[in-house]
């Protein structure tokens, strides 16, 4: 694909951008509407500004910041993303441009005041067949490939791949997300330690630059801007398009869990696991179970028995650690394949006798928080604020963050309302030339803190993750936040460390005049 500047632009292109200027009146930096602004006027109602809109633009998954834009982009095509932020690069006083998948960020990272949100779903809303934006094919080079539109959903992409016998390799614990919404961050989940991140697993992109040019970009061709964008936070232009790998779909798996009560004992088998190459693991997670932890947190996944069993140790030890872990097979394996998967799990040191099994489908092994996130619908407990805290915590300070954080701040305050995750990851899973940060050292801990304020009380979340950031800052715990939303522009020197050089020359050249993603507050 070449730059869209070159191009003879499409008579219907120009009226869109002849009617938009009409109603636009710019103040400095920020977009501001005329007062008699019609949204119908617009050629297919594709920018809004009623009520409706504005207020689903204005909200995210964290239900904590409430920022209101001017207005709404519902694009029919990936031209409507292009000459916006066209108009607003091209204007002696641009506007801020923000793209939204499902809005599942925590603070406001997608959403941006006075200016626009782009809904990139909507790109689904007016194509009748999904699959036209995702393509399966064999390259000669690169093995069987996924071409997929930024918009699409994961669970999408895996029910199409499914279809074929094929399967992305990384994912997210859920599903219900925008390919281009997870690249823009990583795409981390318990796949991560084996295949890397989803950043890890993509051959090209499609991306519209600050400059309101489309580019197509890989390793080989524009690769600055490749390397940029994948982590890069958004903020060096909006996904439109990738090219992700798939390998061969497994059928089923068989999914252990094993308790402990030291947490030594749980990191070191943990990262033993993740050490197994070619007949590993597929899957690792950790999660922790406190004493006073809701039942929802944990017990659906035992058998009643199981839950006794465990309940009852917990009275003992107040705090245990849970290792998940996944092996991949197919219908056509061999019991004898399944009894190696056993092996695995021989000489690690769980509580003698808590280990506990079962098998899945492939698909519902993928898509387990769906499940979740239907039974929290219906008892009204998934719409509320997700003071979420997200982390990556270097392999050498570990033991120091259980005892300071999980033992010291979290279980002492005697409160527990979400999923808290610990487990390690390799680096060289990752390539450093893309904008995602993450710890020194060779192995490092992805930490989620995954509360929700059912009683609307985030700000008691909200104080406890400010001490336990403070208190890694005070203990020199070098922690680097996943999904964070930084405050000052100190912090996000800090957040990027020796990449801050590169990231900062990289804005200058993809989005000069800092239109993309305000919302993360790096340079706005």
């Amino acid at each position: 694909m070449v730059n869209c500047s070159s191009l003879i632009m499409p008579s219907s292109m120009i009226i869109f951008l002849m009617v938009l200027s009409h109603f636009i009146s710019i103040n400095g930096r920020n977009m501001t509407w005329n007062d008699s602004f019609v949204p119908l006027e617009i050629p297919g109602n594709k920018l809004r500004r009623d009520a409706k809109a504005i207020k689903l633009a204005s909200r995210d998954f964290g239900k904590i910041i409430n920022i209101k834009p001017n207005a709404v982009l519902y694009p029919s095509s990936v031209d409507d993303i292009v000459n916006l932020v066209s108009l607003s690069y091209n204007s002696t006083t641009p506007f801020r441009v923000a793209g939204k998948g499902r809005g599942h960020s925590i603070r406001g990272q997608a959403m941006v005041k006075n200016g626009v949100v782009v809904e990139m779903t909507s790109l689904n809303d007016v194509i009748k067949n999904k699959n036209n934006r995702i393509r399966i094919f064999k390259d000669p080079e690169l093995g069987f490939c996924a071409d997929v539109g930024a918009e699409q959903l994961w669970i999408d992409v895996l029910n199409t791949t499914l279809r074929q016998g094929l399967s992305p390799v990384s994912w997210t614990d859920y599903l219900y997300l925008t390919v281009g919404g997870t690249l823009s961050n990583a795409g981390i989940s318990g796949q991560t330690f084996r295949y890397g991140p989803q950043i890890s697993n993509v051959y090209e992109l499609d991306v519209i630059t600050g400059k309101g040019e489309l580019v197509t970009c890989s390793n080989k061709n524009n690769p600055e801007l490749f390397y940029a964008v994948l982590g890069g936070l958004g903020q060096f232009g909006i996904i439109t398009r990738a090219k992700i790998r798939l390998d061969n779909a497994p059928t089923k798996v068989e999914w252990v869990k094993l308790i402990y009560y030291d947490f030594s004992a749980y990191s070191r088998d943990q990262e033993k696991l993740i050490s197994i190459n070619d007949d590993g693991l597929n899957y690792l997670e950790g999660s922790l179970i406190m004493d006073y932890s809701p039942p929802d947190s944990w017990k659906s996944w035992f058998s009643p028995d199981d839950v006794a069993k465990i309940s009852s140790l917990l009275t003992h030890h107040k705090i245990l650690y849970c290792l998940e872990a996944v092996k991949y097979y197919n219908y056509t394996n061999t019991i004898n394949e399944d009894e190696d998967g056993d092996k695995l799990f021989e000489g690690l040191s769980y509580v003698p006798g808590f280990i506990f099994k079962k098998n899945a489908d492939y698909m519902d092994f993928l898509n387990r928080v769906r499940v979740e996130e239907l039974v929290l619908q219906s008892l009204g407990l998934w719409d509320v604020p997700h003071p979420w805290l997200n982390m990556f915590v270097p392999k050498s300070r570990i033991m120091d963050f259980n005892q300071g954080v999980f033992v010291d701040i979290i279980h002492k305050q005697n409160r527990s309302t979400g999923p808290l995750l610990a487990y390690p990851t390799m680096r060289n899973k990752w390539d450093d030339r893309m904008s995602a940060i993450i710890p020194d050292g060779e192995i490092f801990y992805v930490v989620g803190l995954l509360h929700s304020a059912k009683d609307g009380d985030w700000k008691t979340w909200d104080n406890q993750n400010k001490q336990i950031l403070d208190l890694c800052k005070r203990t020199g715990i070098q922690v680097k936040e996943y999904l964070w939303n930084q405050k000052t522009k100190k912090e996000w020197i800090l957040h990027f460390g020796s990449k801050w050089d590169t990231f900062l020359k990289r804005k200058t050249q993809f989005d000069p005049k800092m239109i993309m993603s305000p919302g993360q507050k790096i340079f706005n």
